[in-house]
């Protein structure tokens, strides 16, 4: 299935917008999902972190909600390969977190998405790129 760049920066948007109200407001809740315990060792430090990914989550949904109609273009690649990057980075991450035993199976929820969406914004670059060269 092929998704547009329009699809995928509002999937992406909308994930990013829903992961910001969820760090955010329950982040306990997250960790616990991941079987990840809130030590009370973190402290204030773990509520700061958290914070901090919500607020960075809420401008990548935003970046991604206004650039939803943009046409292609060097920023319109910078911003997939840039998320690309990082979303290959986190699965990877969260897999080699779970094989180590410091997350629970639910991580690889987390894994697959962050594939897929760094898949999808490949597979839309692709795309884009053959069209280009088909009709420059």
């Amino acid at each position: 299935m092929q998704l547009s760049f329009r699809t995928l920066s509002g999937i992406t948007s909308s994930l990013c917008f829903l992961l910001a109200l969820v760090w955010g407001l329950m982040p306990d809740g997250l960790l616990a999902i991941w079987s990840i315990e809130s030590s009370p060792a973190a402290g204030p430090a773990a509520g700061f972190v958290a914070r901090r990914s919500a607020v960075l989550f809420a401008a990548i949904g935003v970046m991604f909600y206004l650039a939803r109609n943009a046409p292609p273009s060097v920023a319109r690649n910078a911003l997939s390969n840039g998320f690309m990057v990082g979303c290959f980075a986190l699965a990877v991450l969260g897999f080699g977190e779970w094989l180590n035993g410091h997350a629970g199976p639910a991580i690889l929820l987390a894994v697959l998405v962050e594939l897929a969406l760094g898949l999808g914004f490949l597979q839309a670059r692709r795309v884009t790129v053959e069209l280009s060269e088909t009709l420059g």
